[in-house]
This record gives C-alpha cells, sequence and structure tokens, in this order.
C-alpha cells in the first residue's frame, strides 16, 4: 500500500481510497456513539445545517465542539459520551476538523473515518479491500495535528504488519499540541471539555468495526463497515448493525452543565 499524506486544503475531491482522521476529538466521538448503540452519525457541514436536521428530527441529538449550546445535546467529549444509552439513536456531528475532513473527500470510492480507537480495525478493512493507494487527511491544524499524523501512520504501518508497536505514536500523539490544548481546557475549567479526554483519545484499538461514510439522501452518513464478502466496499456492501450498549441514562445526562466559563471559539 502506498499512503498519501496530506491536509483538507490540499486532499484530492474524490480519492480512491481515503482515510479521514480525528483524533481529539470528532472520530474518538464517533467510535464511541457507535459502542453506545447509535445507528448512523450524519455530518452537518454547519451548525446551522445540524439544528435544521434536528428540526426536521426531533428524535435526532446533535453534537459540536466547544462549550454546551442551546439546541445542541451532546459536546465533542468522548469522555462524557461514554456513559450514555444512544440505542438505535441518530447523532448529527458537526465539528471544526473531523467533519470538515470528511465532507471535503465525501466522493471517495471508499471513505473511512479513523482515530486510535479504531486503528486495528481501519488497517484490516484496508488490507481486506487491498487498496494499493490511500489518502491519509490529517485534519487537525491544516494538516500538521502530530496526533492526527501519528495516527494515520500508525494505520499505515499495521496495514504493513500487525505486529506494529503503537507506542511510539501514541507518545507522539500525548505530546500534540491538541493534547496540551484540551490539558489548558480543563484547567481553565472550560465547558464541553471532560478531564479524561486525552485519556480516552489515546485508548488504542479499542473496537472492531472500521468506520465508513457514505452519501444517503443527499447526506453523508457514517455506520460501522461491515466487508463485502466478493468485491471492494467501494463497490458495494452493508453496514454492521451497532453495538448496543447497556442501561438507560437519564436525559437531563446528556449534557451534564459544569460551573466553568466557555471554551473560546469551537474548541478543540
Amino acid at each position: 500500500m502506498r499512503p498519501v499524506f496530506t491536509g483538507i486544503p490540499g486532499a484530492p475531491a474524490a480519492p480512491g481510497v481515503a482515510v479521514v482522521v480525528d483524533v481529539m476529538r470528532a472520530f474518538t466521538v464517533a467510535a464511541w456513539a457507535f459502542r453506545r448503540g447509535a445507528e448512523r452519525i450524519v455530518f452537518a457541514r454547519t451548525l446551522r445545517e445540524a439544528l435544521a436536521l434536528k428540526a426536521r428530527h426531533p428524535d435526532w441529538l446533535a453534537c459540536q465542539d466547544g462549550a454546551p449550546t442551546p439546541g445542541f445535546d451532546l459536546v465533542n467529549s468522548p469522555a462524557r459520551l461514554r456513559a450514555l444509552d444512544l440505542r438505535g439513536r441518530t447523532v448529527v456531528q458537526k465539528t471544526t476538523a473531523g467533519t470538515a475532513g470528511a465532507l471535503a473527500v465525501a466522493d471517495a470510492g471508499l471513505l473511512l473515518c479513523a482515530s486510535f480507537a479504531v486503528a486495528g480495525a481501519t488497517a484490516g478493512a484496508l488490507r481486506r479491500v487491498r487498496a494499493q493507494a490511500v489518502t491519509f487527511v490529517v485534519t487537525g491544524d491544516g494538516g500538521r495535528a502530530e496526533e492526527d499524523r501519528a495516527c494515520a501512520e500508525y494505520i499505515a504501518e499495521r496495514v504493513r504488519t500487525d505486529d506494529a508497536d503503537a507506542g511510539p505514536y501514541l507518545a507522539r500523539a500525548r505530546r500534540s499540541t491538541a493534547a496540551a490544548r484540551l490539558a489548558d481546557g480543563v484547567r481553565r475549567g472550560w465547558a464541553g471539555v471532560d478531564p479524561e479526554d486525552v485519556a480516552v483519545c489515546l485508548e488504542t484499538d479499542t473496537f472492531p468495526s472500521a468506520m465508513a461514510a457514505t452519501r444517503e439522501d443527499g447526506h453523508l452518513v457514517l455506520r460501522p463497515w461491515t466487508p463485502p464478502s466478493t468485491r471492494p466496499p467501494w463497490h458495494g456492501g452493508s453496514p454492521a448493525a451497532p453495538v448496543r450498549a447497556p442501561g438507560p441514562i437519564r436525559r437531563d445526562d446528556l449534557n451534564r452543565p459544569r460551573p466553568a466559563r466557555p471554551c473560546p471559539g469551537s474548541g478543540p
């Protein structure tokens, strides 16, 4: 496999195979949403579009970066999400980097979204389809995010050998600007950031299913990926059923307010 690493601005519009990486935090959140039973994740281009989709579908849950915002049900925090019951739910996700990266290569033949949580599963999918060339989209910091680049390189190495050591890649991610930014947000009491977010984002090979995005009814939709039996997934295939999460929680727990000043801007 020949990997090509690029940021969102330099990404080709329709690569044959693309892996969009957002470790901190969009695609760690997505992986946990599926673990907690979500059926699908719909990517929105703007906050306004996310709220409009929720208005048309009141049972959908809207998720965004930064502090809790009126109209949104979830913040982009994997540590907070992992306690929720999302069985059968559709989540609308709008983030600064991850969803923007996926939408930039929405016409890829095969579009996978990844973080360390699904790195091994993503590498397995690439091996399964015998991808010859893969465009890895490093979404953070204009393509310079060290945690995303490290994860992308780890996935590429896992394609080459299943015995790849995650340690050096995780060390780079742990020292990244994004990790430092989240830690600073915790110290400053930013709403929308959990003290355990960085640790959760660095948990590796946690889930067995890659995540694939395809167009459905005019939207880019992410689901767990099930490999087709006889042909590459970009020519067809059916998504895996989500893992069902145990135990309902109270609706009030979707966003637990914290006595803190909000994170400025859109947040990590």
